[in-house]
């Protein structure tokens, strides 16, 4: 009885196949027709990201992460560079096939693409000079006149400082790979940024401190971003829980963030 009941849910099952949309599947069946994996990166936000410069190479978490996916899809990785202002375009004009690289869920891209299973969750919270951490514990503390506040353009950074920031000055820096080096310098007084990420700057950088990483200013989910294909998602998100299962995930976060 058990057999002849799994043949007809079996049976059911293809029956259904029919009302997926016509496009679902395409984009996984083109990834493994080129036998390539394009991955959209800004290379510009440790530790998920680099451009190194001399070498023109991508590193990080995430190109770890990519060819582990690359991997199992049976496909070679190939990675593209793409940008906090252009990311939804050029995922939407196919220049990628997946975008990775620390991106946080927003309601503006999940309308044009879709999100794999969380990655890990996190909140904006400030950096500043070591002196300063006192000054700049609370966002009235930081919005008062004559505070600098750098951001980078385009991303989900920016859009914190635009809808919290009314007093302060907010300075738009093009460079994230640079960016905390204009509060080294003392051309802006702080950042507001992920908390993974003012952790990781604070260790770069000896006169910088992350301000309560651990109690940031809100919560976000952080995933992998990519076309409306339900099958390549499926396919990420089974790939991200047996990562995350193995270990595998565990020992890339702990060698690139820890």
């Amino acid at each position: 009885m058990r057999q002849i009941a799994f043949r007809l849910i079996l049976a059911l099952a293809f029956l259904l196949l029919p009302a997926l949309p016509a496009a679902a599947g395409e984009r996984l069946d083109a990834i493994e027709a080129a036998g390539t994996l394009r991955i959209g990166l800004t290379g510009d936000y440790k530790p998920f990201s680099a451009l190194e410069p001399g070498s023109g190479e991508f590193t990080g978490l995430d190109v770890e992460l990519g060819r582990s996916l690359a991997r199992a899809l049976g496909v070679r990785p190939v990675f593209v560079r793409t940008s906090w202002p252009t990311l939804s375009a050029d995922l939407e004009a196919g220049r990628f096939d997946i975008a990775m690289g620390g991106i946080s869920i927003t309601e503006a891209r999940a309308k044009i693409g879709l999100f794999s299973a969380s990655v890990l969750s996190d909140g904006k919270t400030p950096i500043t000079a070591c002196a300063n951490v006192a000054k700049f514990q609370t966002l009235n503390e930081i919005d008062r006149e004559g505070v600098r506040l750098v951001v980078n353009p385009g991303g989900t950074n920016e859009k914190f400082a635009r809808a919290h920031i009314r007093r302060a000055t907010i300075i738009v820096h093009p460079d994230n790979n640079t960016i905390f080096q204009e509060i080294v310098a003392g051309r802006a007084d702080l950042m507001i940024t992920d908390a993974i990420e003012t952790r990781l700057q604070a260790r770069l950088n000896p006169s910088l401190c992350a301000v309560h990483p651990d109690r940031p200013f809100d919560r976000a989910e952080k995933a992998y971003f990519m076309p409306k294909d339900e099958a390549l998602k499926a396919r990420v998100d089974m790939w991200l829980a047996e990562a995350k299962a193995s270990g595998e995930f565990a020992a890339a976060l702990k060698k690139w963030v820890e």
